[in-house]
């Protein structure tokens, strides 16, 4: 397929800093594959020296795979395409001395980092979720603008600031005992070096000549920081984004990104791609129409060569109950009469909690699905925390299994002993569990804190000494009895039915352990640290799975659709107080909300359905229901209300009679 002039010029452009300013489906993916060939292949690149970035694992894995096919995966060895967090994580690595780090570092996520807060802040919160997820917000949010926890507390002005940025340090403090970091400190330390240390910055300037920055309107303060500092004065670098699409601001993400860049880069060279390959030209003019009513600094106008397409559907129905039930009896008509695929299909939605009903109406009538951004099996906390149990056994020096296992269930370990055990383990270079054992420690920690240790540490030993030993499904099934697992879910479950849930979790990963370590007859059994590092692997491997498909509906909120396409959509739930959501109509921040429904829109290839309700349940009382603006919003031509009459043009008119006319005929024919 041949590049169109807006592409062309993307492509070619690299003698300076350079904006694409990419409507969607618009082919930016293939800008970015072909300007990374056209560098190595025609401006004399070495592949290593180039590097693309861009927000998600699957998005990187795709682009790796375009690319090689596109160059072939010997011109393309060495090419750096992740993450922004895969960046910095490679940057601390290569620079751990000069950061401050242990290289054998720990990698927190956020049920890590919430259990570490949650200790943090006993005396405080008492274990109130609500602050607990705030203050989780407040930390993230200040890394993300570079702020370190001495700023925080100077700028902190009301009393809860105060108090957040107070705890931010305890947090810090007990995160470098732990010679750990959490998934945002990926970004601020490597930012903070770059920008304070000349010779990293120098060396990491020289190590990548060509910048391509992908999804560029989801960047943050310290992202947008992270890019200044590598490209530097040369300015080599390509950003690629739709301010018309950033739907991330509760991220942190700063679609004035976009705009600082002519700010900060005056020789920036501007370039729109508004040819739409995905959708037709009823469904992008209503997009272009609703996106009009926001205000923008750069304009761009979406058109597309395919047909002008169906008319847009607004189906209503009397709740929620029936709104899943139409939308897939609706469905499963339009297959059967197009002769399509379930996976033809997606189904959006504003919030996850809107994916119950459908998901029993698909189940209902047997129809396959995949539900996007569910909880998978091995993210659960409960089988985390038994993963971590195996992973300490098999391998002792894994700080990070030792931090969510040590103290859970309770065992009086509580944060300051474990932040003096963790000082005490990086001044002597070693594993924070081999620290336990050390006859020099007893002088840093109070005898019942050592006593503690000491007994979790020996229990740990004598597990893995037994599956070593011979007999791993013995030990195995004791770890579990001994920590008093399935009491401690019961005590803190939310109900005995969600702890008996949670111990079926357990017992289905005890299952799968048990049949790897006895095999059957076409495979001998495993050692326990191979079934650890298999399971360990599986549990990556499904996190990486998302993009598997088969023939399935597709189900998935709005924010998670964005990127994707699908030849038929329906949107459910288009009111107001859902889309555009109440908390944004509160906070003044509707023109987001028109964002989601632009890329909710934009979705859609061939048709589209809107689906609302005239009542719905909310918080236990039925509330009335009015159509979202986005629709009125929207060229009314080109939508068909269900119970409206359509006004008839002339010519509709004359066909109607017509056909009223030969039907009667037949009437009296027979």
């Amino acid at each position: 397929m041949k590049l169109n002039p807006g592409q062309n010029d993307a492509v070619h452009y690299v003698s300076g800093p350079c904006l694409v300013l990419a409507g969607a489906g618009s082919g930016k993916t293939r800008v970015i594959i072909n300007k990374i060939a056209y560098l190595v292949q025609k401006c004399g690149y070495q592949a290593r020296t180039i590097a693309a970035v861009t927000f998600t694992n699957k998005a990187a894995r795709e682009m790796k795979e375009r690319v090689a096919q596109s160059m072939g995966r010997k011109e393309a060895r060495g090419l750096w395409i992740s993450t922004f967090h895969t960046l910095g994580l490679e940057i601390i690595k290569r620079e751990h001395k000069v950061v401050g780090l242990k290289p054998g570092f720990s990698l927190f996520d956020d049920q890590d980092t919430l259990a570490l807060l949650k200790e943090l802040t006993e005396d405080e919160f008492d274990g109130d979720k609500d602050l607990l997820k705030m203050l989780m917000t407040a930390i993230s949010n200040w890394k993300g603008d570079l702020v370190v926890p001495d700023q925080a507390l100077k700028i902190a002005r009301d009393e809860q600031s105060k108090l957040f940025a107070g705890m931010y340090q305890r947090y810090a403090k007990h995160m470098k005992a732990y010679n750990a970091l959490d998934f945002d400190d990926l970004i601020l330390l490597p930012t903070l070096l770059l920008r304070h240390n000349q010779e990293v910055r120098e060396r990491w300037q020289k190590r990548i000549q060509y910048m391509l920055v992908d999804e560029y309107q989801d960047t943050n303060t310290s992202q947008y920081e992270m890019v200044k500092l590598l490209v530097g004065e040369r300015a080599r670098f390509t950003v690629v984004g739709d301010d018309d699409q950033s739907i991330y601001s509760w991220r942190g993400a700063k679609p004035q990104n976009l705009v600082l860049l002519g700010k900060d880069f005056p020789k920036l060279k501007l370039i729109k791609l508004e040819q739409n390959y995905r959708s037709s030209q009823c469904i992008l003019r209503a997009a272009n129409i609703l996106i009009a009513n926001n205000p923008h600094v750069y304009d761009k106008a979406l058109f597309s060569e395919l047909a002008y397409g169906e008319p847009l559907r607004v189906m209503i129905a009397a709740n929620e109950e029936q709104e899943a039930e139409r939308v897939i009896a609706e469905m499963v008509r339009h297959k059967f009469v197009g002769k399509t695929q379930y996976g033809d299909y997606a189904i959006l939605y504003r919030g996850n909690h809107q994916s119950r009903l459908l998901e029993r109406a698909l189940m209902t009538n047997r129809i396959p699905y995949k539900l996007s951004g569910g909880t998978s099996f091995f993210g659960r906390a409960e089988i985390k925390d038994i993963m971590a149990y195996l992973r300490l056994v098999v391998n002792p020096d894994d700080d990070n299994a030792f931090l969510r296992v040590v103290n859970l269930p309770k065992r009086g370990i509580g944060p300051s002993t474990l932040e003096r055990l963790g000082n005490y383990a990086n001044e002597r270079h070693i594993s924070m569990f081999e620290a336990i054992f050390e006859a020099e420690l007893n002088h840093h920690l109070a005898p019942a804190a050592m006593a503690s240790l000491y007994k979790f540490g020996k229990f740990i030993v004598d597990t893995g000494e037994s599956a070593t030993r011979g007999e791993p499904v013995e030990a195995v099934k004791h770890l579990i009895r001994n920590i008093n697992y399935e009491d401690y879910l019961y005590e803190t479950s939310t109900s005995a039915k969600a702890a008996e849930m949670r111990m079926k979790n357990i017992s289905e990963l005890y299952r799968w352990v048990t049949e790897m370590l006895e095999g059957d007859e076409l495979d001998e059994g495993m050692t326990l640290p191979e079934v650890v590092t298999r399971l360990t692997l599986r549990d990556m491997m499904e996190r990486n799975s998302e993009d598997e498909g088969g023939d399935q509906v597709q189900l998935m909120t709005l924010h998670a659709s964005k990127g994707l396409e699908f030849p038929y959509v329906f949107m459910v739930g288009t009111e107001e107080r859902i889309l555009p959501h109440q908390s944004s109509i509160d906070e003044d921040n509707v023109e987001e909300e028109r964002r989601l429904a632009y890329v909710g829109i934009t979705r859609a290839q061939k048709e589209l359905w809107f689906v609302l309700c005239r009542e719905r349940r909310q918080f236990g009382e039925t509330m009335r229901c009015e159509p979202s603006r986005f629709l009125m919003e929207l060229p009314q031509d080109d939508l068909v209300w269900e119970n409206r009459k359509q006004p008839q043009s002339e010519q509709q008119r004359q066909q109607a009679g017509r056909a009223n006319i030969a039907n009667l005929r037949d009437m009296f024919k027979k």
